[in-house]
């Protein structure tokens, strides 16, 4: 991609494929996919021929993430006019309960840009309830409430990205402080493959599997199989665990994990979690899936059995 697709003047409506992917949330590359297989986007071009998204294409983008984060699929979506999608998610809203105070609370320590009183009131809530409920409740339903309000418009997506960040700081901090023996078991190897760029659940799951007794090595996002393979063979690995989101594709989410499971030894386990459909349905062979976080703990402890 061309400078010039990235440093598009997006004062005249047109956003670049750089600041469509971050203002929707949706991926360059399925971008292009969808593109390709439904015809939307339809993005204009700009006079170096590089994509260039109208504002309400984007709009349209925002509302298509968070409804597939909520189990639509996108060949039902992006058939649909803005305002039908619009229509949805306000019911969808309305339908869902009223969020806890606490939710309340720190998404108004969010729009009122209180970065340190938010993470002392994150802290607080960590040091009051532990790790383990912080995590499967707190972070779970604020990270929902976060994705709402970005979609309704009443969050900014620096916002986001400055909670999204904030609350990755406060779990690595909480883990630090987990006391962990040199010859703790499973050793797990945490990471997502190519094409998934969320790192939020991940770190949820590290969380989990530490307090749950195992060893954990973090990647990162976006690692190659092979590399997870290496990796695997390097730290003595028993178990590498990977996070889908809903944006991955259920067949690429399929078919990638058969190749990671391919060229990782049979006794290495692998378990997948995340909102992805493509982890649903008919079972992958040589693949655990991970319904819920709150499913982590049973892992573990069914793996040392």
């Amino acid at each position: 991609m061309s400078a010039a697709d990235e440093n598009l003047d997006v004062s005249e409506g047109l956003a670049s494929i750089g600041e469509a992917a971050r203002r929707s949330g949706v991926p360059k590359d399925t971008l292009r996919i969808w593109e390709r297989r439904y015809g939307f986007p339809a993005p204009l071009r700009d006079a170096a021929g590089d994509r260039a998204y109208p504002s309400d294409q984007v709009e349209k983008l925002r509302l298509i993430r968070i409804l597939i984060d909520q189990g639509r699929r996108p060949s039902k979506l992006v058939t649909r006019s803005l305002a039908a999608l619009q229509a949805e998610f306000q019911v969808g809203a309305a339908e869902r309960s009223a969020p806890e105070a606490w939710v309340i609370e720190a998404l108004d320590l969010l729009r009122a840009h209180d970065v340190e009183g938010l993470r002392a009131r994150l802290v607080a809530t960590l040091h009051e309830r532990g790790l383990r409920p912080f995590v499967i409740d707190n972070v779970a339903a604020l990270s929902a409430a976060v994705g709402e309000a970005w979609i309704a418009g009443e969050l900014a997506v620096f916002e986001e990205h400055l909670f999204t960040e904030l609350i990755a700081r406060v779990l690595r901090g909480a883990l630090a402080g987990v006391g962990r023996g040199g010859d703790a078991r499973p050793r797990i190897l945490l990471t997502t493959l190519p094409g998934e760029p969320h790192a939020l659940g991940l770190l949820m799951a590290e969380c989990l599997m530490t307090l749950s007794g195992g060893a954990c090595f973090s990647l990162g996002v976006e690692t190659p199989p092979h590399d997870v393979a290496q990796a695997s063979a390097a730290h003595r690995i028993d178990v590498v665990a990977l996070s889908f989101s809903a944006m991955y594709g259920p067949a690429a989410a399929r078919r990638d994990l058969k190749t990671l499971r391919d060229v990782l030894p049979p006794e290495v386990e692998i378990w997948a979690g995340g909102a992805c459909p493509g982890l649903r349905g008919q079972p992958i062979a040589g693949v655990r899936t991970v319904p819920d976080l709150e499913a982590i703990e049973a892992l573990v402890a069914g793996w040392r059995r």
